[in-house]
């Protein structure tokens, strides 16, 4: 059984560490925590140019063809460089979503100006609830006789919807659990009020609040009614993509802790020499192959359109436990300064916890797993 990268996608994997080295250094992601966008227009020109924003999307669209697991090689890369900016609420919870549900002509108008980096698109999807199933859906849509839409609701942890050309919207249309539609919501729309939050890593979340917005019929995304089977692959999708970024971050803890324990010296011999710090090494390297493995299996799964609700499930739980003991463990090895802001240790372990938190907890998913064991 081959486990291995494909030609193509240790290519993807060796250009993206390259460009990422270049254009993504810490001094960057640093700066972006304090800027009010969180990415610069330069940067995302240059990924548009990479080809990035089109990699999944087919080439009749503008972009380049390749598969989610080709997808999972980027977004391990981003990970490790903690590459700020709407890539993945754009591309993975955005551009899928439209991909999946939407009309050819709705492909046409916005698949290609994401590929450019002409357009910005973010799922508004958790409420106040803060739940990750239908039932947490509260905000509603109601047709009038002539066909248009009235939206009103409150929308919470929406990513970069500060810079978001257009909001797709989950809403309920009907009375049964899983009547939901999703809607094209320009970000500029009269009755959109958008506010950000304040949360511990740098992605930038905000709370959407819709008082009587009207859309045209044409807004809809999809059937009505028919939303959340879209929205259950996002949420896969959008999982095992988190787990992939957290792989590539954990490996570059692991990476920084071996080195700090190969330089550091306490009385009179490098820290890598005591039993303790080497068991902490090996028990994060044990933790970051078997998160890797865990998270492309399920990729490959949704890459071939397989059924993969277990798998998901698994890699999401696994991978959110597994990178926050690589960042304890880190922290550790690393001592004091490890704990300075300072020290690029707590970028990533901020992220840890956000990462963890999104498309579901360990908790929500464990729980998944225990459903399908019919438990």
């Amino acid at each position: 059984m081959d486990l291995g990268l494909n030609e193509t996608q240790q290519m993807l994997k060796n250009s993206a560490r390259e460009f990422l080295q270049a254009e993504c250094p810490d001094t960057y992601v640093r700066a972006m925590e304090e800027d009010a966008r969180g990415y610069t227009p330069d940067m995302w020109q240059k990924i548009a140019e990479q080809g990035w924003l089109g990699l999944i999307f087919p080439e009749e669209y503008g972009g380049v063809g390749l598969t989610y697991l080709d997808l999972s090689v980027l977004l391990e890369e981003m990970g490790r460089a903690l590459l700020p900016g709407p890539f993945f609420s754009t591309i993975v919870m955005g551009g899928m979503a439209i991909m999946d549900a939407g009309s050819d002509q709705q492909k046409r108008r916005l698949l290609p100006q994401i590929c450019d980096g002409q357009h910005i698109v973010t799922l508004a999807l958790t409420e106040p609830s803060a739940r990750w199933d239908a039932a947490g859906i509260q905000t509603t849509a109601a047709q009038n006789a002539d066909g248009a839409w009235t939206l009103n609701g409150t929308k919470l942890f929406v990513p970069n919807a500060h810079v978001a050309d257009t909001y797709i919207v989950a809403a309920r249309t009907g009375d049964a659990e899983r009547d939901i539609t999703l809607f094209f919501v320009p970000g500029d729309a009269d009755g959109v009020t958008q506010t950000l939050l304040k949360t511990i890593a740098s992605d930038r979340q905000s709370e959407i609040t819709l008082d009587g917005v009207s859309l045209p019929a044409e807004a809809a995304l999809g059937e009505v009614n028919k939303g959340w089977d879209t929205i259950e692959k996002v949420l896969a999708w959008g999982a095992i993509g988190k787990c992939a970024e957290m792989v590539g971050g954990a490996e570059q803890v692991l990476e920084m802790t071996v080195e700090y324990a190969k330089q550091r010296t306490q009385f009179g011999r490098p820290i890598g020499s005591f039993q303790a710090i080497q068991h902490h090494c090996a028990n994060m390297a044990t933790d970051v192959e078997g998160s890797r493995y865990i998270t492309y299996q399920a990729a490959w799964l949704l890459s071939e359109g397989e059924a993969a609700a277990q798998e998901v499930a698994m890699a999401k739980a696994w991978v959110s436990d597994a990178y926050r003991r690589i960042c304890a463990l880190g922290h550790q090895c690393h001592g004091a300064i490890g704990f300075t802001k300072e020290h690029n240790m707590q970028l990533y372990s901020r992220r840890a916890k956000a990462a963890e938190l999104a498309f579901g907890d360990t908790d929500f998913h464990l729980e998944t797993v225990a459903d399908g064991l019919g438990i």
